[in-house]
């Protein structure tokens, strides 16, 4: 049965982390450096909207502002951390592997599995602010290997078509979960179709820039739709936009849980 809700741009989240007071340990750089963020989902103090959607936790467009600005060195386990950068410089550091020290530019993106635990630092060196859209999942299984990838996303030349970045494609990044991350900017208007693995898979449609209409439902910059039980859908798209999907298996809360107890039982 088709399931659908949308978060428009005004009931997101926007909060501001400025690096001062209990926050400069956190957020780098000095004063008046911050981080200003749009959440989806519950994220930190924002717990009045959806907690999630299958494996998507976090869903989160940050800006930093300021040189410097960014986050310190901070922990993270068992969770896999995507970034997109859409403008600006992100020099991201992490302890994959022997360590990490990796700049991305615009187009650039990641995939960092946490598993067993790791840390990571973001930072924002150059004069220019740096913009991204996070994205935070549950993986499939606990206390897996640290690992770290990266790719380019070139939207000259792979325009006007659905392009999958992170997944199972044979040029996708791959991630520890049933996910699937797309991004799709065209130049013109057009129809395309996005078909899910299975009906028992949802997929979030965030409209970056410019406007989609999926169905009976119109989206502008900042708007987003989550859709599932459904074989495929449709979305119009006018002529300069910039849409992600994301697509995750939905996952059952009372069996997911139930796993999870299995798992750290197992471990302990």
């Amino acid at each position: 049965m088709a399931q659908q809700f949308v978060i428009r741009a005004n009931e997101r989240n926007h909060a501001i982390d400025r690096s001062e007071g209990r926050n400069a340990a956190y957020v780098s750089g000095r004063k008046p450096n911050y981080v200003s963020r749009e959440s989806s989902f519950n994220f930190h103090d924002f717990q009045s909207g959806r907690p999630g959607f299958g494996a998507i936790r976090v869903f989160g467009d940050e800006i930093f502002h300021g040189e410097g600005c960014g986050y310190n060195m901070h922990p993270h386990h068992n969770f896999v951390i995507c970034a997109f950068v859409l403008e600006g410089e992100l020099t991201h550091i992490n302890t994959a592997g022997r360590g990490v020290v990796d700049q991305l530019r615009q187009g650039d993106y990641y995939v960092f599995s946490a598993g067993s635990g790791g840390k990571h630092s973001e930072l924002s060196i150059g004069e220019e602010d740096m913009h991204a859209i996070y994205l935070w999942l549950m993986p499939n299984k606990l206390y897996l290997p640290t690992t770290y990838h990266r790719a380019h996303f070139d939207f000259r030349r792979r325009r006007n078509r659905i392009v999958q970045l992170i997944g199972d494609s044979d040029d996708a990044l791959p991630v520890p979960q049933d996910v699937r991350v797309s991004r799709l900017v065209t130049d013109r208007d057009g129809t395309y179709t996005y078909t899910p693995r299975s009906v028992d898979h949802g997929t979030y449609v965030f409209v970056k820039e410019g406007q989609v209409r999926c169905g009976d439902v119109t989206l502008g910059p900042k708007d987003s739709l989550g859709i599932s039980g459904v074989e495929n859908f449709e979305c119009v798209v006018a002529d300069t936009s910039d849409v992600f999907f994301v697509e995750t298996v939905l996952i059952n809360e009372e069996a997911r849980v139930e796993a999870r107890k299995q798992e750290y039982a197992a471990y302990l």
